[in-house]
């Protein structure tokens, strides 16, 4: 058993807003966002475009969801279809957070992502009640000030109040967990993917152990755990227990294990040159994002993922080099390696690279071998400043010039998307 008395006791909330980007268009036509049938999509010009966002009532009454393709959509007179506004969003996410800070100062908030903040409420019950009232006042400002809806967990540290969000507040609104209710309502969930952290990869890995719901996780024996996956065993085992040791407002690069991108493709690659050209553009803004936070990688992890008109699948591969690096062809070059070696000759639709086992890019060892290594680690970080301050398109590869670049596309979007 665990003993929590020397566990984290705090008073974290876990805000999520519903169906984000589709709450907000919605009330920026007049809509009701719980009461429409709308859903947000990468670009209603094309038929195959991603759903970024569906309301709650396209969700549960035609099983519309984030992810699901425009074509899917019915043909149903109720429903609107929208392009997205990520500029607008961006907004109002900022002007929600300044929501957050009237209850808590700024270093005591978390912002997950565009739509999700971690907000840690200890201390506030003389001025405005504990965290439930907290809570409820977070939740009838922001649906009063924005008419949007939201839900909250409430939990004595991020994981436990994020686990409460998921599996009981979105369904009630508000809802409250301690470590007390880790046995009755954590330790039930299945299937295993339901529970934050837990992929289908790894979800399929467990229930070859025999692991097939978290209190099984929690009950099995740690040091397997740990042979099986390594540190991340460690993590899924203290997990099961409802144990977190995060801290809000800890800077979000501290512990990054990686740099990467992926990229779903405006359309089906056939030609190896023109996949190829994506690759280059994408490693150009995988090594950028290392040179960023001033890191160097030497695992270089490389996948693709095949049209569905071929039925699927892809691979993905990981190649680590002798020397850390954050330059551009360095990485193209691993790239291209895996890519030769693994690459079945069929239509392509997605790409991912990412760059890891980081290191600080503070040094540099000097290559007998490559009398100009210093020039190419040099020209990275002055590309980088000249992207700064004249805008990512004002400097690019050639190969985006080519009917299979993306990138000049990419420049003009916000997020991804259509601003």
């Amino acid at each position: 058993m665990i003993d929590y008395s020397d566990m984290q006791q705090n008073q974290i909330l876990c805000v999520d807003m519903k169906s984000f980007y589709a709450s907000c268009s919605a009330v920026m036509m007049g809509l009701d966002p719980l009461d429409c049938y709308l859903a947000v999509v990468g670009n209603s010009d094309r038929s195959g475009s991603v759903v970024l966002a569906a309301s709650p009532r396209m969700k549960k009454e035609f099983g519309i969801k984030t992810g699901s393709r425009m074509f899917e959509i019915p043909k149903d007179p109720r429903i609107t279809i929208v392009d997205p506004q990520m500029s607008t969003y961006l907004r109002i996410s900022t002007e929600i957070s300044r929501v957050f800070n009237r209850y808590a100062p700024k270093e005591a908030i978390h912002t997950y992502s565009v739509d999700e903040s971690f907000i840690k409420v200890d201390g506030t019950s003389k001025l405005f009640g504990g965290a439930w009232t907290v809570a409820e006042k977070i939740r009838s400002d922001i649906e009063r000030e924005f008419q949007l809806p939201c839900a909250i967990g409430i939990g004595p540290n991020m994981l436990m109040s994020k686990l409460c969000l998921d599996l009981e507040a979105k369904k009630h609104g508000i809802a409250q967990w301690t470590y007390e209710d880790v046995e009755k309502k954590l330790w039930k969930v299945s299937p295993l993917r339901e529970m934050w952290g837990i992929g289908r990869r790894v979800e399929k890995t467990l229930n070859s152990m025999g692991i097939f719901t978290v209190g099984q996780l929690a009950r099995y024996d740690l040091e397997k755990l740990e042979k099986k996956f390594g540190i991340m065993g460690n993590q899924l085992y203290h997990h099961a227990w409802g144990i977190d040791f995060s801290e809000i407002g800890a800077p979000i690069l501290e512990g990054q294990i990686s740099f990467g991108k992926s990229q779903i493709l405006l359309r089906d690659y056939k030609e190896e040159n023109e996949i190829k050209h994506v690759i280059l553009e994408i490693c150009e803004e995988v090594a950028r994002r290392a040179r960023t936070h001033k890191k160097a990688g030497r695992t270089i992890s490389f996948g693709l993922g095949y049209s569905q008109d071929e039925f699927g699948g892809g691979f993905h591969r990981s190649r680590t080099i002798d020397r850390p690096t954050n330059v551009t062809m360095e990485l193209y070059r691993v790239c291209l390696e895996l890519f030769s070696e693994n690459y079945a000759g069929k239509t392509v639709r997605s790409i991912s690279i990412s760059l890891g086992n980081l290191i600080q890019d503070s040094q540099f060892q000097l290559d007998l071998f490559d009398k100009d290594g210093w020039r190419k680690h040099e020209i990275g970080y002055t590309m980088d400043r000249i992207r700064s301050r004249f805008g990512s398109a004002s400097l690019l590869r050639a190969v985006s010039y080519t009917p299979a670049g993306t990138a000049r596309h990419r420049a003009k979007l916000v997020g991804g998307h259509k601003g």
